[in-house]
């Protein structure tokens, strides 16, 4: 008996959930208020015709279904259009309300053509007009339908379809590996691995292909392992392989594209030229791969691999060089990149992918903490914004462009950023970035599709792994957070971000021992403001107030710029009971981006001892007014 209440509460909670979606549904449409105006001023139209025009002026009283059927017809057209207008998901891209509307206005015409024709005394047409408004119907749904058929290659070239790629199945997947460097000095790992790069970007261009982004393919860099097991860990089918040999200016190079369900080789070639040369071997090993797993390229793709970005030799090998040195994290060599940057801008002026490594190296002093001021980011926005208006499709314009919102905490523009990036490649980072601002606001299940598209591309790469678990942290799942996280840690186990993220999912499942043993490795590791953190949440756990106010005090500067910082800094405070820091550093949060209302009122357990303040209360409206005004 209990068990039928049960079910029966519980279907009434379902019933009660399926009710208020729907209404909200129709809110976001704003389809009450159209129904509301039209019942009122559509009353106030058949009043004026009945009492006014009938009434008064004696005009036929069947020009009142006329107005009738015309507010109807109108009412249903625009309820239809605000509707499906709002739908995200268009199987096949057909836009209904494109079809129904025009069909439903067909419709209304033809019976207010049958009423006046029966108010002016013409008889015997209402077949006639019927079969000409049912034949106009017909003839427009087939046009719309082959105008969309007709545009389906462009469109997929235009915007590359990220929810397309969880569903590539491995027949169409590959890796590029991190070609090996046969010179006779040793000295060019840096040219080996700008080959690698542009095979994997010419690859990418190709949305019905799974290409495994640069930083998972880097990681077998040397490796020992067979092409079988690198395709089976990665998920793919084939593996391209191949060397370099370069002396002065004499270039040769051979690649191999491997089947590695079988290891068969599939197609092999050798190369020899000249430094001249590289921009058409590149393509030449990149079309070679095409005709072998039979892809047909569109007119678009195939000037997207035809484009050379630089195409200066020298101009290039200073970008090369430059890239190389970027993510290094030490002003020496950033000093050194910024250096070849602008040499290779003295050599071809004005260039969007030269701007865009200039806009990241900016960047990235900001980001490193050389130079952590304003000035920096202008002069990151600056270049890469003449970036986009040399190269409005430059994939690596638009990444930068959003990593600059993103620090400045401008994360609506961060997020189109990233969108855009992931578009025009495919990139697992910007994938991953695109998944951590979703969980920010509060849109699971959107951050969890980018997040698993972003590791279904990049399967070895950190910084994918961390975010999917951070994403998990937001959702509330702390067991699978903890998963993901220490799945980050087996491929890079020093990483300090992942690990103390790894900590804190740790602690919110329940577990305090493991969670103090890895914040004390981050406090012996040197990581910046990230050690700092251990030692920072080890004080709160030991409720040691004055370690910890010593400590909070030397990080305010840095937390209140970063938005995750703060939250962690209100979970510290709320551990030692300082109820009114704890919410400053929660507003703090809000403020700069984090919005995701639920994690605070449900999920975060050290947050608890402020749910009932009223002051949290009015946080959570703030954050909720934030998510609503938030569009990407």
């Amino acid at each position: 008996m209990s068990s039928q209440k049960g079910d029966t509460a519980s279907s009434k909670e379902v019933k009660g959930s399926s009710l208020k979606s729907f209404l909200a549904k129709l809110r976001k449409r704003h389809i009450i208020e159209t129904l509301a105006a039209f019942i009122g001023g559509g009353w106030l139209i058949l009043e004026f015709v009945d009492r006014i025009l009938v009434a008064h002026y004696h005009i036929h009283e069947k020009w009142l279904d006329v107005a009738f059927f015309t507010l109807l017809g109108t009412l249903l057209c625009v309820i239809l259009w605000r509707w499906f207008q709002s739908t995200e998901k268009r199987p096949g891209s057909i836009i209904i309300e494109v079809l129904t509307v025009p069909l439903i206005s067909l419709l209304t015409l033809t019976i207010d053509l049958n009423v006046v024709f029966q108010i002016l005394g013409i008889s015997g047409k209402t077949l006639f007009i019927g079969i000409i408004a049912l034949c106009l119907g017909i003839v427009w749904i087939i046009f719309k339908l082959y105008q969309w058929a007709a545009s389906t290659p462009d469109a997929a070239v235009k915007k590359f379809d990220i929810s397309k790629l969880a569903e590539i199945k491995p027949e169409k997947s590959i890796v590029v590996l991190p070609f090996a460097d046969l010179s006779p000095q040793k000295d060019q790992e840096y040219f080996c691995d700008g080959m690698t790069e542009e095979i994997i970007t010419d690859l990418s261009h190709v949305p019905v292909l799974r290409v495994i982004s640069r930083n998972s393919a880097m990681t077998f860099k040397g490796t020992q392992k067979t092409t079988g097991m690198i395709g089976q860990e990665l998920n793919v089918r084939y593996v391209l392989e191949g060397s370099v040999r370069k002396a002065g200016n004499d270039l040769r190079i051979t690649a191999q594209l491997i089947d590695a369900a079988n290891d068969t080789h599939l197609w092999a070639e050798k190369y020899a030229g000249t430094l001249d040369d590289i921009f058409n071997i590149q393509e030449k090993v990149s079309r070679s791969i095409f005709d072998a797993l039979k892809l047909k390229l569109t007119p678009k793709e195939n000037d997207r691999i035809s484009e050379k970005h630089i195409a200066n030799v020298v101009a290039y090998e200073y970008y090369l060089q430059a890239k190389r040195e970027v993510w290094s994290f030490n002003q020496e060599s950033l000093d050194h990149a910024l250096r070849l940057t602008n040499q290779a801008l003295g050599i071809v002026a004005e260039n969007a992918l030269l701007y865009a490594t200039l806009a990241l190296i900016y960047w990235q002093y900001h980001n490193a903490g050389f130079r952590p001021d304003e000035d920096m980011l202008r002069q990151a926005d600056t270049a890469a914004g003449k970036s986009l208006e040399l190269d409005p499709e430059l994939s690596q314009g638009h990444w930068v462009k959003g990593a600059i919102a993103y620090t400045r905490g401008e994360l609506q523009t961060a997020a189109r950023q990233y969108k855009r990036a992931a578009e025009l490649e495919g990139g697992g980072e910007a994938l991953a970035w695109l998944s951590v601002i979703h969980a920010l606001i509060g849109r699971m299940p959107e951050a969890r599709r980018y997040g698993d598209h972003a590791v279904g591309v990049d399967p070895l790469n950190i910084l994918a792994l961390c975010f999917r678990g951070v994403i998990e942290i937001y959702g509330g799942d702390f067991k699978s957070a903890v998963g993901w996280l220490q799945k980050g840690l087996e491929v890079m186990p020093s990483d300090p971000m992942t690990k103390a993220f790894c900590a804190v999912a740790l602690l919110y499942a329940g577990n305090r021992e493991q969670p103090i043993a890895l914040f004390d490795q981050l406090i012996n590791a040197d990581a910046g403001f990230i050690s700092s953190m251990g030692a920072m949440w080890t004080a709160a756990l030991r409720t040691d107030g004055q370690a910890f106010r010593k400590i909070a005090n030397d990080l305010q500067a840095y937390a209140r710029r970063d938005k995750e910082f703060s939250w962690l800094l209100a979970d510290c405070f709320a551990i030692i009971g300082e109820i009114d820091e704890a919410l400053d550093w929660l507003a703090n949060s809000i403020e700069m981006g984090l919005i995701n209302d639920r994690f605070f009122s449900e999920f975060d357990p050290f947050l608890a001892p402020l749910r009932g303040n009223r002051r949290f209360l009015a946080l959570m409206k703030r954050a909720k007014e934030k998510q609503r005004r938030f569009a990407i």
